[in-house]
């Protein structure tokens, strides 16, 4: 499913979409998870948006801890090997997931952001696919900057509902997000019009956001999961990470190939998972994340 130019592009642009690699009973399983989260939001969501807004915009993250559907997708869709293959990684390990909603008409947009800066993680081989449920226009998908991930710069997080920094204001160790919205002619912006089974592939450092939902009759509700490469080391941020992980007993530099993180890629017989301890994943595994 993969080709040479699916990688090149991956490595040049930070950035790569991928058309129809989702065969629809993945796509429906998702979305039959995503259902069950909105009906029942996890401890980790958020409204990103006051009540009183237009249309509804949700956020929710490790959902595959409480939702089998999500357990299910993280662990034995081809997700975690395209990602290995887009990274040229020999392994490829599950990080997390997280859920993106917003409802026919929700005006607000997805603050421009690197995901990697909000991460314990340090290295190159991280990748992050985001997979709609719903058909979407492009002028209402995700958009990424492409070469931003060889800009050799890291941004401040800010969190999407208020802007507010997550490592405080005097740190100085991140850059502040520059005005992409008033100077978007000077960066290389792409967005696709997205179909069932199609997924945006990016790096860790790639800039990106989303604006509002501009139909009036569909949702725009995706998925997107984090998958980690050969060289990817555990991490300390400057201040309390989103999601924030605990009981993983990882120090700065450890690898993330352990059993907190799975490895998905190369694929185990369930007898070696069992054996690595990783069929504990889920309830009952000594994953615990809080924001």
């Amino acid at each position: 499913m993969i080709t040479a130019q699916d990688i090149a592009e991956f490595e040049r642009h930070g950035v790569v979409c991928l058309r129809g690699v989702f065969a629809s009973e993945w796509v429906d399983l998702v979305r039959n998870g995503i259902e069950k989260d909105l009906s029942s939001l996890g401890p980790l969501h958020t409204i990103q948006q006051g009540r009183d807004a237009i249309g509804y915009f949700v956020t929710d993250f490790c959902m595959s801890q409480r939702i089998p559907e999500f357990r299910a997708f993280a662990l034995e869709s081809v997700a975690g090997e395209i990602a290995a293959k887009l990274m040229r990684s020999q392994r490829c390990n599950f990080f997390y997931d997280g859920l993106w909603a917003k409802g026919p008409g929700t005006p607000k947009r997805t603050r421009w952001h690197q995901d990697q800066p909000y991460y314990p993680v340090d290295g190159r081989q991280v990748c992050v696919i985001w997979m709609p449920v719903d058909q979407v226009a492009a002028e209402s998908s995700l958009e990424c900057i492409r070469g931003s991930h060889r800009w050799n710069r890291w941004f401040q997080p800010e969190l999407s509902r208020d802007a507010r920094v997550l490592f405080g204001e005097n740190e100085h160790t991140f850059e502040r997000m520059p005005d992409i919205d008033n100077a978007r002619a000077s960066y290389d912006i792409a967005s696709w019009d997205m179909a069932r089974g199609d997924c945006v592939a990016f790096a860790g450092l790639t800039i990106h956001g989303a604006p509002g939902n501009a139909s009036d009759t569909r949702a725009r509700r995706a998925l997107s999961t984090v998958w980690l490469g050969d060289d990817a080391v555990f991490a300390q941020r400057p201040g309390k990470v989103r999601p924030y992980f605990e009981g993983h007993g990882l120090r700065p530099g450890d690898s993330m190939d352990c059993d907190y993180f799975p490895r998905v890629w190369p694929r185990l017989s369930s007898d070696a998972k069992s054996a690595a301890g990783m069929l504990r994943f889920g309830a009952g595994s000594p994953f615990r994340a809080s924001i």
